[in-house]
């Protein structure tokens, strides 16, 4: 079995400093969730402090910053060490952004998984964020094309900053015109889906429910009252998604115990 997780962190130092040394901190969760391989979004710190955060794990790490500092970074670890990592998506304007990153982790029968931890941009509907945005899912596009063409494994693992059906946002009605539902930015979705045969993963194992969610704003009673969205994912090659078996949402118990405003997306693949 291989266990996939990924989540962002919304900081790694602010991560770690909450519920230090109780059970449902991230570096006990890290510890005991079990898991081959943890994609990490909004890093938000330099190599010399993920490092040694993470180092009493075992994990092999990967990892890009933003040239911005503070901002943006995506990691991976894995328990084997990978082949090769690249970062980027071969266009200059994301060349440093700290948003996209890929490790080819070997699997046990000898064949290699490229997994790619990515932050796609929030964007901001009719402005020159939301352009951002949609140039950056244009080279994802085209980088998920050539990753499915080259007839390996591969999964697209992070917080993608999208809901690609009203399944997938609690308050989807109030949200027709926002970023993170707007028709263009799901119709990308469908695209993955429908032409490069690329697998929501988590939606395939929940069904047709609403959510399960993996983010819920820190503010009011978005957490309490469920009202989330799910904007984290693991997108799978056909083959590879055809072995996943289970997909949790690691949900903590209660606002005070969140150690970020997402939650973990872990998936076991029996491979």
């Amino acid at each position: 079995m291989l266990r996939v997780a990924t989540v962002n962190v919304n900081g790694i130092r602010a991560a770690y400093n909450k519920l230090r040394g109780q059970s449902s901190g991230i570096a006990e969760w890290l510890a005991h969730r079990d898991a081959d391989v943890v994609t990490l979004q909004e890093v938000r710190a330099p190599d010399e402090v993920l490092r040694p955060l993470v180092a009493e794990t075992g994990y092999h790490v990967v990892h890009t910053e933003a040239a911005a500092k503070g901002r943006n970074g995506v990691a991976v670890l894995s328990r084997s060490e990978p082949v090769a990592h690249r970062v980027g998506l071969d266009v200059d304007e994301f060349a440093d952004s700290g948003r996209w990153i890929e490790s080819d982790v070997p699997l046990a029968d000898g064949s290699v998984l490229t997994v790619v931890s990515a932050y796609v941009p929030t964007g901001q509907a009719e402005t020159p964020r939301q352009d951002e945005k949609y140039r950056f899912l244009d080279a994802a596009t085209t980088r998920l094309a050539a990753i499915g063409g080259s007839g390996g494994h591969g999964v697209l693992t992070g917080d993608l900053n999208v809901g690609h059906t009203e399944r997938d946002i609690r308050n989807w009605k109030g949200n027709l015109k926002k970023a993170g539902f707007l028709p263009a930015e799901r119709a990308y979705f469908d695209r993955w889906f429908d032409e490069l045969g690329w697998v929501d993963v988590h939606r395939r194992l929940a069904g047709d429910v609403d959510g399960p969610y993996t983010w819920w704003s820190m503010r009011g009673k978005a957490f309490d009252t469920d009202a989330g969205w799910r904007i984290d994912y693991q997108i799978a090659t056909p083959d590879l998604a055809a072995t996943a078996t289970a997909a949790t949402v690691d949900r903590a118990v209660s606002w005070a115990e969140r150690w970020s405003d997402h939650a973990p997306l872990v998936v076991d693949y029996d491979v």
